[in-house]
């Protein structure tokens, strides 16, 4: 199995760059690759979050993916702007029927908890990164329960494609 950067690129910060991202991560890692929809997911998942939450308004932001390969993992580190609001995280308290917020809930899951932040200090942004392991442990009961409830979870039309 191939390791190492497979793939980095900057994209504008707005919505359409979602897309391209989903389609950067499938040239990189090949439509074979046994973690393709997982890491697929995750990418759309931290870059909607990017877009979303960090703060923008300065023409030229631009938020950088990285995908890199190990030998247990895909890691995915998305950077940008950063938010001085509050960190990013699992929100707790979402009704069963909402139909935003689930999107760190996707990537704690599909990546098996491994995740976190780098702060890069005031005014330098934030990366959020993950690792897609190649083998996951099965999920407790309580983790499918909470599963359960972020199965309806869509992206937003101009995410998708």
């Amino acid at each position: 199995m191939e390791t190492g950067k497979l793939a980095e690129v900057f994209l504008d910060s707005a919505y359409e760059s979602v897309g391209r991202a989903r389609r950067e991560t499938r040239e990189a890692l090949g439509p074979d690759h046994v973690l393709l929809p997982d890491v697929v997911q995750v990418v759309s998942e931290l870059l909607a979050n990017a877009v979303e939450h960090a703060d923008r308004g300065l023409v030229g932001d631009l938020i950088g993916l990285t995908l890199t390969a190990t030998p247990d993992s895909v890691h995915v580190e998305v950077s940008d702007p950063g938010s001085a609001s509050r960190a990013p995280h699992i929100p707790r308290d979402l009704p069963s029927g909402a139909r935003r917020g689930r999107g760190l809930f996707i990537v704690d899951r599909l990546s098996a908890g491994r995740w976190g932040t780098r702060e890069h200090g005031p005014g330098l942004g934030r990366t959020v990164w993950c690792a897609v392991p190649y083998v996951r442990t099965e999920p407790s009961a309580a983790e499918e329960d909470e599963a359960e409830r972020f199965s309806s979870w869509t992206l937003p039309a101009a995410c998708r494609n």
